[in-house]
């Protein structure tokens, strides 16, 4: 799928006490919209918050102690500041009784550091089409038990809680089964029992005074706007604090900024009238595109590239955004409403944006034009090039932005990101190295873009962090 992202299957983070807290307040984003303080809910309101910091993957210290042994003191220096950053903490399966515990220590720890935990539910019946992050709970009833365990762990404290990243744009139906062609026998699960579940999560954890519950609201480069915020208010968002974008993905914070911004305005529109016009984006050359590209009477839609800042003022048709802009604020002027979903944005990995892939075509790679497609399509999955973005901080300059947060912990793999799995395309006789296997079998367990077997989902990549850390915008 073109513009789909994907999460890692992580592992319930450490408790240590870490004492670096970030809140710096970061700058203004040229070409976001800004305006007056967006209301938002009483109690469930974010605010300007420091935010918790957990303790680091083993690998992760274990390399920082090689790369001080080696001399490498740089990049250990730099590694170490990674991982004193702000990170979400995954919660990705147990019994009810274990995530409450998990909960309740990490609320614990957080409360010796004074600062307020972001949290990823992250075990929907289902998960990730079955794919490189395939599990979840067994059923609903299974799932609306964990949900109510991950609640009494948070009690009245404040906390964040991120739920269940691909979820909305994963559809069990809509996507798995009907786009992906998984057989309803073996992937069980319904659209409706997906809302369902969500619907329940977001009442479980509002129900706590202190919780700010997101829900999922893809990225910048994959849903377009109409769909997704139906998607949303059928989740419940109109109950939630709002939605989360570009969770273990890599578009650019002020695209995702624009595109939530129309996400809000559109569920405040269809909020009022479910037949409202909400003006969209769509990209060029992708299916999501060419699906839309025949409503643009009815959708106003746009043709946006996610390889390039979005603003008004681009000179680039792909890249202008005046229309959408203006479109927006006719609308909700007439209909006499504003927007009150806020969202929060995933900067872990997007300093430099989405890899389009086209330096393969060139030598010395000299891949054809349909396996350099093939690579920018499944570019969600350990994209090299990458860098970290903007520093975690709840204090973001954009009314309707909570939170800049790293929500996928840098470093950890989005998996296998293989031929066999479908996240990679390449020609071996075009291009190859000495070592690389020479054989079918050993070939589609491999990951040219990194010269190796890459790790399974949510294990440490040092190759990777190491990446992130060199190509950083901002420069750590």
């Amino acid at each position: 799928m073109s513009h789909r992202t994907r999460t890692a299957a992580l592992i319930g983070a450490g408790l240590a006490a870490a004492t670096f807290v970030v809140t710096a307040s970061t700058p203004a984003l040229a070409g976001t919209p800004h305006g007056p303080v967006a209301p938002q809910k009483a109690s469930h309101a974010l605010g300007d918050v420091p935010l918790f910091v957990r303790s680091a993957d083993p690998a992760a210290l274990t390399q920082e102690a090689q790369l001080t042994a080696s001399g490498d003191t740089k990049d250990a220096a730099a590694l170490a500041n990674v991982l004193a950053t702000p990170q979400a903490v995954w919660l990705t399966g147990g019994t009810p009784d274990q995530v409450r515990k998990t909960v309740q220590q990490t609320i614990a720890a957080a409360t010796v550091q004074k600062t307020v935990p972001v949290f990823v539910a992250y075990d929907i019946p289902g998960r990730d089409c079955s794919e490189y992050s395939a599990g979840g709970a067994a059923d609903t009833a299974a799932y609306e038990a964990w949900i109510d365990g991950v609640a009494a762990g948070i009690g009245n404290t404040k906390a964040v809680v991120l739920v269940e990243p691909d979820s909305v744009g994963l559809l069990p139906q809509t996507t798995c089964i009907d786009q992906d062609g998984l057989s309803p026998s073996v992937y069980p699960f319904t659209d409706a029992e997906r809302f369902t579940e969500l619907n329940a999560a977001v009442s479980a954890l509002e129900a706590k005074p202190n919780t700010s519950v997101y829900l999922d609201g893809t990225n910048s480069a994959w849903l377009d706007v109409p769909s997704l915020s139906d998607r949303l208010i059928a989740a419940g968002v109109n109950r939630a604090q709002g939605f989360f974008l570009n969770v273990s993905n890599y578009q650019l914070t002020g695209n995702n900024v624009d595109f939530g911004t129309w996400v809000s305005d559109c569920i405040a529109l269809r909020g009022q009238d479910a037949s409202a016009n909400c003006p969209s984006q769509y990209w060029n050359g992708g299916p999501d595109g060419t699906a839309i590209a025949g409503l643009l009477g009815a959708w106003n839609g746009v043709a946006l590239s996610p390889y390039g800042a979005w603003s008004d003022t681009a000179t680039d048709p792909a890249l202008n955004t005046s229309g959408i802009t203006a479109q927006y604020a006719s609308a909700l002027a007439a209909a006499g409403v504003q927007p009150t979903a806020h969202l929060v944005i995933d900067t872990s990995r997007n300093g430099t944006g989405p890899n389009p892939m086209t330096a393969y075509a060139a030598a010395p790679y000299d891949q054809s034009a349909a396996t350099v497609g093939a690579l920018a399509a499944a570019n969600w999955c350990n994209s090299p090039g990458a860098g970290l973005g903007l520093a975690p901080t709840t204090d973001t300059g954009v009314a309707l932005v909570d939170a800049y947060l790293w929500v996928k912990t840098p470093g950890e793999s989005d998996g296998q990101c293989d031929a066999a799995g479908g996240a990679r395309a390449w020609d071996y006789s075009a291009y190859t190295q000495p070592g690389w296997p020479t054989d079918a079998a050993g070939q589609s367990l491999f990951d040219p873009l990194w010269g190796q077997n890459d790790p399974a989902a949510g294990a440490w990549f040092p190759a990777q962090v190491l990446d992130l850390i060199k190509n950083a915008h901002p420069a750590l």
